[in-house]
């Protein structure tokens, strides 16, 4: 099938959509690639705390502090590189995103200065802003509306793979031939994918063609509904609890088991293992559903609603660890169901020609968790209730589970008038 295309700016022409499949295929696999390298560069300097100390002569507070100027940069301009996703397309700020991220830790492996270390993190930071809104627009522009879903699932999938395989990428470069190589490797890989990507055949609706034909009424009257409308505030508010009560288990299960249920350290971390992996094939289940039915609010808040019983089972029983086992892998497993699902309310709520923005506003709501969550649950643990680490998170829960039946009904009742 011949591919559209209008003119565009200057006399080029744009794609209208990428239709064939294996266009399609090729822009899902390249965004999954892209959101997997964010994921290692996201973990690129922790595996490495143990070697870079010595080189650098700190401390781990110090080496801490990289991580802080990372997160709170990447939370400031998030929101603005969404904007700048609908301005000027994604595929440009995709691949400035990947180069800037790659040099920035390449730079760090090559100067080896510690104040040079805080500056690779914030630049690393900035690139970090860029992923989310650029890989949903252009997801959002290119897949066909009956794969979306799963185009979703597998960009996601593709992040917790990336993950997953940090640690040992990382450390494993390291022992080879020092903390350089490895930044060095990891830094190369976003650069020659950002090589790949910015020649990339993408739809026009993902290359700020919107942006470029802004009638004079202005931003509004250019995309439609204002893109800071309740659904998005909402969505926000919906991440950021996501955010809290997953990342609660993520970040302090161990130490609540260790501390307040008897098990041993490798049985926590096996338990918790079984949580991550679980939720990371639970995404890809998560897909299917998602291209299934348009009810998305309601699949997310059954199957956290799921998730938030077997983890107060987790909080109030005493279960052996077997039964922790079973019960935080199911919840891990429903927990990664909802992700598709979670991005296609999005993308409902985006207006026209502005996922990119709605991207970038929704997904701060993931640094304000990671912000405020580990206050929180440290606080918790240093009080002497483990056991409230998985209520704190049920409570979170249930807010996300309320939160999601309150927009669906609000969406049932605004229908009619549409």
């Amino acid at each position: 099938m011949l591919r559209q295309v209008q003119a565009g700016p200057a006399g080029r022409n744009l794609p209208l959509r990428s239709d064939q499949p294996a266009g399609a295929t090729r822009l899902l696999l390249l965004v999954s690639l892209a959101h997997l390298i964010s994921h290692v560069f996201i973990l690129a300097l922790p595996p490495l705390f143990p070697f870079l100390r010595d080189s650098l002569r700190v401390g781990f507070v110090e080496l801490g502090l990289a991580l802080t100027v990372f997160n709170v940069v990447s939370a400031l301009v998030q929101t603005p590189i969404g904007f700048l996703v609908d301005r000027v397309g994604a595929r440009r700020v995709l691949a400035a995103g990947l180069g800037l991220g790659g040099l920035a830790l390449l730079s760090v492996g090559l100067v080896g200065t510690y104040a040079w270390l805080l500056v690779g993190a914030a630049l690393a930071g900035l690139a970090n802003g860029a992923f989310h809104p650029a890989n949903y627009a252009l997801l959002s522009a290119g897949m066909p509306a009956d794969r979306m879903g799963r185009a979703f699932s597998l960009h996601t999938f593709a992040g917790y793979l990336g993950t997953a395989i940090a640690p040992a990428v990382l450390i494993g470069l390291a022992l080879l031939g020092g903390p350089a190589l490895a930044l060095g490797v990891v830094g190369l890989s976003g650069v020659v994918l950002a090589g790949f990507i910015l020649p990339m055949r993408v739809p026009a609706a993902a290359e700020g063609t919107g942006a470029r034909k802004r009638p004079a009424g202005g931003a509004a009257a250019a995309g439609g509904p204002p893109v800071f409308s309740a659904a998005i505030l909402s969505l926000t508010v919906f991440f950021t609890l996501l955010s809290l009560s997953t990342g609660g288990i993520q970040n302090f299960s161990v130490a609540a088991l260790v501390s307040g249920y008897g098990v041993t350290l490798t049985q926590a971390n096996a338990a918790l293992t079984g949580f991550l992996m679980l939720s990371t094939f639970g995404v890809l289940v998560g897909g299917f559903l998602a291209d299934r039915t348009r009810r998305h609010a309601d699949v997310a808040a059954a199957a956290f609603a799921v998730t938030a019983l077997l983890t107060l089972l987790v909080a109030v029983a005493d279960l052996g660890i077997v039964g922790l086992m079973l019960a935080l892998g199911a919840a891990g497993f429903l927990s990664g169901c909802i992700a598709p699902s979670r991005d296609m309310m999005v993308q409902a709520a985006a207006p026209p020609g502005g996922s990119g923005r709605a991207f970038g506003i929704v997904s701060t709501g993931f640094n304000i968790g990671g912000a405020v969550g580990p206050l929180l649950f440290g606080w918790i643990l240093d009080h002497g209730a483990p056991r409230w680490v998985f209520g704190a998170a049920v409570v979170f829960m249930a807010l996300t589970v309320l939160l999601a039946l309150r927009d669906r009904l609000a969406a049932g009742r605004t229908a009619p008038r549409a």
